[in-house]
């Protein structure tokens, strides 16, 4: 049932999603100017939010992801490769933990690679948001490998400590150590830069484990300088003090990893988002909004109040708008759902019973 200006109050509230299209059949004037000032904006800014422009933006993100994983694997191979040489001539202990755990490290690409291959795949009527959460699950696998790391590590220490031994070829040992560190800082530098430009913790976290692990091969060197010198307990100490690190390093990546699972978001990106709705011509306020990383991607949902004198097609004109506004001013946004609540106070009295 409409009222005298054929506007149907049951259906007043209205939802908005990405790729959402009209046919030229809704020519109200107020639609007509909006549609003029998008294409002239349009003019100045040339952009595109298509659905199919969405798609190949996280595809690229994806194959980015991959790339970095897929140069670190070879770094870190190369790495370890070197270092077995040297633990073959040297017989160092210290050594071959190091590159044991180099060969780790360059292992825990597979399944964050894999979670990049499966999060490209659409969006289907079980999988509604998608495979993206495929990378919050790699990233669970990482952090439980720091952790094995460092209980490795920790061993290792304790037990040279127990039953010293005697490491020969100590020049060896020492470049071996300097070559691990420079390689783990590559792939560390690599995971955590190209990680960070496309929203993935996961990749992150890597980089992170990376870098606790170069510094596990300095261990190496500062522990050969100390047999060298003849302290025979200078390289479990300082094996000992290297995985405390990892410890470190590990808790700040579980703790990343734990946030994406728990749906946590910047409230910097939220008070960005805020902004930009309240800030579109025709929303009196917000009255909620939720966010969200699928993947290395940010979805949203948001109610905002506007008049309640609006038809249908003027109060999808705002949320057009704000949809518009959003996409500019979070980075990383590729989906939002706007819902439109009139401004009365029973707007919602018929499920209130169920809030």
């Amino acid at each position: 049932m409409s009222d005298e200006r054929g506007r149907d109050p049951e259906r007043h509230d209205h939802a908005h999603g990405p790729g959402h299209a009209h046919g030229p059949g809704r020519g109200q004037v107020g639609s007509r100017r909006a549609t003029l000032r998008h294409r002239v904006g349009h003019l100045l800014t040339p952009h595109s939010h298509d659905a199919a422009d969405k798609v190949d933006s996280a595809l690229e993100s994806s194959r980015e992801g991959i790339r970095a994983l897929w140069i670190s694997l070879l770094v870190l191979s190369a790495t370890a490769g070197l270092q077995v040489v040297v633990v073959l001539v040297s017989g160092s202990v210290a050594l071959l933990g190091d590159t044991l755990h180099n060969i780790a490290d360059a292992l825990t690409a597979v399944p964050l690679g894999v979670a990049f291959i499966v999060g490209r795949r659409a969006a289907n009527r079980r999988y509604t948001y998608g495979y993206g959460r495929a990378e919050d699950l790699a990233g669970i696998l990482i952090v439980l490998t720091i952790a094995a790391s460092a209980a490795f590590a920790g061993y290792e220490a304790v037990d040279r400590l127990l039953n010293p031994a005697d490491v020969t070829h100590l020049p060896w040992v020492a470049a071996a150590g300097v070559i691990g560190f420079a390689g783990n800082e590559v792939v560390a530098r690599l995971r955590i830069r190209v990680g960070r430009k496309i929203g993935s913790a996961a990749l992150v976290a890597d980089g992170l484990h990376a870098r606790t692990d170069g510094f596990t091969s300095l261990a190496v060197l500062l522990g050969a300088g100390g047999v060298a010198l003849g302290w025979r307990w200078a390289d479990p100490v300082v094996g000992l003090a290297i995985t405390a690190a990892i410890l470190i390093v590990g808790r700040d990546a579980a703790r990343e990893v734990y946030r994406r699972l728990m749906d946590a978001v910047d409230p910097a990106l939220v008070d960005a988002a805020e902004a930009a709705l309240a800030g579109t011509p025709g929303v009196r306020r917000v009255a909620a909004l939720r966010m969200r990383w699928v993947g290395h991607r940010l979805h949203a949902e948001t109610d905002v109040v506007v008049a309640d004198t609006l038809t249908v097609v003027e109060a999808h004109v705002i949320a057009l708008a704000a949809e518009h506004r959003l996409l500019h001013a979070v980075p990383r946004l590729t989906a939002a759902t706007i819902h439109t609540d009139p401004d009365t106070a029973d707007a919602h009295a018929a499920v209130a019973h169920h809030r």
